[in-house]
């Protein structure tokens, strides 16, 4: 992938200008943004500069507009030693209003997931769809159907693509058991732990800081080294201070929104990069444990991996344009948060496709009453979720897993459907197996 530019230092294009530049520089209105954006030099340059400007004027008056918004990290620092810097520009602004309307108070939408028999199922699917689509940012190459099976039939993992998959979906049902507690240096090596183990070339790093320099971050498309992480030697005490800045620790430091809180997090992680592997799964789980101790109950139900995946280029260049201008995590910031607002709009499409789907469903049998008192709420979404997919094959133990329930009553949901000769049961193994058959809305028109 093809590096973006450094910008030109502010002070270096001061010194060329003459007295009818500088003139024009301080006519001129400054703005941190172009075009309602927040924008970097390797874009800016290919742009046509307003009159009387040149391009690298025109980023100084950039510059100087988001100079005055900089507040400063101490405890978040390079690999030099100098503090990184956050601007609160007009779409952070927007972005975090709707981000507390949205996800810290109460969702509007055509399905409730705070409803009981809703909100397991709805909580599974993005656990499930969070381990999938984490893994595969970091190479996981499994199917999604294989992916999907494994979780909800509690098989166990059968290559390293499964077993990074399992790891993350074990690992993200362990941060919602933390609770609120402080985050420590332990706490994160252990989920470290969680999230590589059987999955590393060498067993002994998963849970455990690197311990060279030899390690670096690159595009596995062609090989272009992207970012060379600090020094191993310096990673205890640079999780200690992420610690102290996670948990609100830090005295005199500016006042920083609990959401931005958790994306920085992130960043340090994906940025100090302290693990042999496994540090963007480590630092997404992370921004999940940071913004539910702090509120934000609704991120349980996103899949925020499922909106980076689809634009991965965007989400390493957000990255990059922080470390070559100023260390300004402004870049990073828009980008997680525009990427939590698409998740938050991603849960909405689907709990009202849902919802509709399951209307839909019912209305099938709301003419006959033997169907309408034979079926519970699951056994309507198993067959909802199977009008879609003829020949799934469904098993007890993921229908246990899908609904949170006994084993005797997914047992009991499944061979009635069976009875009712909506579901084809066979045996594989000492295990049951039920499958859709093609001909479904056919069969259960015949019984309305």
């Amino acid at each position: 992938m093809p590096l973006p530019l450094s910008p030109p230092k502010s002070l270096t294009i001061l010194e060329k200008l003459s007295q009818d530049k500088l003139a024009v520089l301080f006519r001129e209105t400054r703005s941190p943004l172009v075009e309602g954006r927040y924008m970097h030099w390797d874009e800016l340059r290919h742009r046509e500069p307003p009159s009387e400007l040149s391009v690298e004027l025109w980023w100084l008056t950039l510059k100087l507009a988001r100079q005055s918004l900089y507040r400063q990290l101490p405890l978040l620092r390079d690999k030099t030693g100098q503090p990184f810097v956050f601007g609160m520009p007009e779409p952070v602004l927007v972005d975090l209003h709707h981000i507390d309307r949205d996800a810290a108070g109460e969702i509007s939408s055509a399905a409730d997931v705070t409803t009981p028999e809703h909100r397991d199922r709805y909580l599974r699917h993005s656990l499930i769809e969070e381990a999938i689509t984490s893994s595969q940012l970091e190479g996981a190459s499994t199917t999604r159907q294989a992916a999907k099976s494994m979780l909800r039939e509690n098989r166990e993992p059968r290559d390293r693509s499964e077993q990074m998959i399992f790891n993350n979906y074990r690992a993200m049902e362990m941060i919602r058991d933390i609770g609120t507690g402080p985050l420590t240096p332990a706490r994160i090596i252990e989920l470290h732990r969680f999230l590589t183990e059987d999955t590393l070339d060498d067993p002994a790093d998963a849970g455990r800081l690197r311990e060279s320099d030899d390690v670096r971050v690159e595009d596995h498309r062609d090989g272009t080294i992207i970012h060379q992480p600090p020094r191993a030697a310096e990673l205890p005490e640079r999780l200690e201070r992420l610690c102290q800045f996670a948990n609100g620790d830090e005295k005199g430091e500016p006042f920083v929104h609990p959401v931005m809180r958790a994306i920085l997090i992130h960043f340090m992680i994906g940025y100090d990069h302290p693990f042999v592997d496994g540090n963007g799964r480590t630092a997404r789980a992370l921004f999940y444990w940071t913004m539910a101790r702090q509120g934000y109950w609704l991120m349980e139900f996103l899949s925020i991996s499922h909106i980076l995946r689809k634009a991965p280029a965007q989400y390493v260049r957000a990255y990059l344009h922080t470390e070559t201008d100023d260390n300004d995590t402004t870049y990073f910031i828009i980008h997680q948060l525009e990427a939590i607002r698409k998740s938050i709009s991603t849960l909405h499409e689907y709990l009202d496709r849902t919802v509709k789907e399951q209307r839909a469903t019912a209305r099938l049998f709301a003419s006959s009453r033997k169907l309408r008192d034979k079926l519970n709420h699951r056994q309507i979404a198993l067959l909802t979720h199977a009008l879609k997919h003829p020949g799934e094959r469904y098993r007890v133990e993921g229908h246990q897993r899908s609904h949170v329930v006994v084993y005797e009553t997914a047992r009991s949901d499944l061979l009635g459907l069976a009875k009712l000769g909506l579901l084809v049961k066979s045996q594989s193994g000492r295990a049951f197996v039920f499958t859709a058959p093609n001909n479904l809305r056919e069969r259960i028109d015949k019984l309305a």
